[in-house]
């Protein structure tokens, strides 16, 4: 059998990369870990982590086609980070200008989130762990 580790990193591809490193760095409090030019690709990508993790890899690419994220398209759904207080965390991005769909219960768990977009309209979520 596999046995897999851990989750090593996430990778995104942005339509327009200084504002989503702004987004990702700025208002959701990543860091920049490194950064590369590729020429031959036309591409930036920067390594972000939070906590000291490394999570994402985030591209740009010349003329990417946009990927159907809702209504609920097939592929990866979502990326959820976990916060200890949803509420607050909403206050927060709503200072920057961010705006979060109503804070919902999860039925399940009984625990609070509420879900956002990124520049590209990607759809992230807020869990209260």
């Amino acid at each position: 059998m596999l046995k897999l580790q851990q989750v090593h990193h996430i990778a995104i591809i942005a339509s327009d990369y200084p504002r989503s490193k702004q987004f990702y760095c700025d208002i959701l409090g990543f860091t920049l870990l490194s950064e590369v030019y590729r020429a031959e690709r036309d591409s930036w990508k920067g390594d972000l982590a939070l906590n000291g993790d490394y999570i994402i890899e985030l591209f740009s690419f010349p003329n990417a086609p946009a990927r159907v994220s809702r209504p609920e398209a097939r592929g990866l759904r979502h990326l959820a980070f976990s916060v200890a207080d949803v509420a607050a965390a909403v206050s927060a991005l709503h200072i920057d200008g961010v705006d979060c769909e109503p804070i919902r219960i999860d039925p399940l768990t009984g625990r609070r989130f509420t879900f956002f977009a990124d520049p590209d309209d990607l759809p992230l979520e807020l869990y209260e762990a």
